[in-house]
């Protein structure tokens, strides 16, 4: 019997190992390379460009921690933008509050949607909610057309390199910021800072967004399919602070579940390590 592995390279001297018991899928879009594999340990991954995206096993952390904390400070989210999402997950999370009336999701990468509704379709059901509606196009030219029109942006792109890499740029947060309405807030995926290759993006993503917005924090999450099992996530908001907005009464009286977020959970993933905190720290000091 043949030992097969997919090892993602986080580092020159780092590798992430996972086995496989067989690929599912391997294709091309204009944008990326998309595979599918069966593991032994985490269900079903999907793989874009050589990294890891998500797998069946712990999906639903990064999901949760990316809806539940802003929709447990912001009182009133009606109208929502995700940025990225093709695989479904954001989306279905955010199905679960009746409150909200619309939910674009700005995907361009046509293929990756359609993998992921073959392959994953308890995740891709989110799309399957009338309120969802599916863009096909670029979210800089997307974004540039609107002002005041949403209370909450989900960046659910994957890094800032490759055809996503305009999502982190300065203008990209501006841009966020005035499609945002006066009391609207931004959450985004924010790597992990724990390898010395990916510290100086951590590092620019927090530089901007802090420039950006009033209010700027950080949180995290651990995550075994992520590089060193811990990413981090950013808050940027026009009005509401993280933890003296929060509301956990009001929260928990939605009686949502969860596997991995709890209001207890969300004032502890403000707590930082200390190198973390030093390097957010620099950032907003220099």
């Amino acid at each position: 019997m043949v030992d097969i592995w997919f090892s993602q390279l986080d580092t020159e001297n780092v590798k992430t190992s996972v086995r496989v018991e067989k690929q599912l899928y391997s294709g091309r879009s204009p944008y990326q390379q998309i595979d599918v594999f069966q593991t032994k340990e985490f269900g079903k991954m999907i793989v874009l460009d050589g990294e890891i995206v998500f797998s069946e096993a712990d999906e639903f952390i990064y999901n949760e921690m990316v809806v539940h904390v802003p929709m447990a400070v912001h009182p009133h989210v009606r109208d929502v933008l995700i940025i990225g999402g093709g695989d479904g997950g954001v989306a279905k999370v955010l199905t679960q509050y009746p409150e909200i009336a619309s939910i674009d999701v700005v995907e361009p990468d046509e293929m990756f949607i359609e993998v992921s509704k073959k392959y994953f379709p308890e995740t891709a059901e989110g799309f399957n909610d009338n309120r969802v509606t599916i863009k096909n196009m670029d979210a800089l030219r997307f974004l540039r057309r609107f002002r005041d029109s949403y209370d909450l942006i989900i960046n659910d792109s994957t890094d800032p390199f490759g055809h996503t890499e305009g999502l982190f740029t300065r203008e990209f947060y501006g841009n966020c910021y005035r499609a945002l309405r006066e009391d609207g807030i931004m959450v985004y995926q924010h790597g992990s800072p724990f390898y010395e290759q990916d510290e100086a993006a951590f590092r620019a993503m927090h530089r901007k967004a802090y420039k950006s917005f009033p209010i700027s924090r950080v949180y995290q999450a651990g995550i075994p399919t992520c590089p060193a099992g811990l990413w981090m996530f950013g808050f940027a908001s026009k009005k509401y602070h993280p933890l003296k907005d929060f509301d956990p009464k009001r929260w928990n009286d939605r009686n949502i579940k969860t596997w991995y977020y709890t209001t207890h959970l969300h004032r502890g993933a403000f707590m930082l390590p200390k190198y973390v905190e030093d390097i957010l720290s620099e950032e907003e000091n220099r």
